[in-house]
């Protein structure tokens, strides 16, 4: 499972909440509160439609293919749906990466 993935799964489940709720009780914007914050203003920005196929292949690790094949579209269409999203959660996990390693330079 990769990065992306891993967020996307942990977020959609509501871990990430739950995780950053007690990693972190103060108003300190934290990496996994910076990746709570900007996973929250990306997915409520996205339609249902987007948001279950982003699930399916997220979160039931069905291929392009299959999500295409059931709602009867081809795999560009499902492609050009998720992908400007995943683009997003790659540079979201990108800056809490680099806060993280900034924090710890500092310290």
């Amino acid at each position: 499972m990769n990065e992306v993935e891993l967020n996307i799964r942990l977020y959609l489940t509501a871990v990430i909440k739950s995780w950053t709720d007690r990693i972190d009780c103060t108003d300190k914007l934290t990496p996994q509160r910076f990746i709570l914050n900007a996973m929250t203003e990306l997915f409520d920005s996205l339609s249902e439609d987007d948001i279950e196929l982003i699930r399916l292949r997220y979160m039931e690790r069905l291929t392009l293919s299959e999500v295409a094949s059931r709602y009867l579209l081809n795999e560009r269409t499902i492609r050009n749906h998720t992908n400007p999203t995943i683009k997003q959660v790659k540079e979201i996990i990108k800056k809490a990466t680099e806060q993280a390693q900034h924090a710890r330079e500092v310290d």
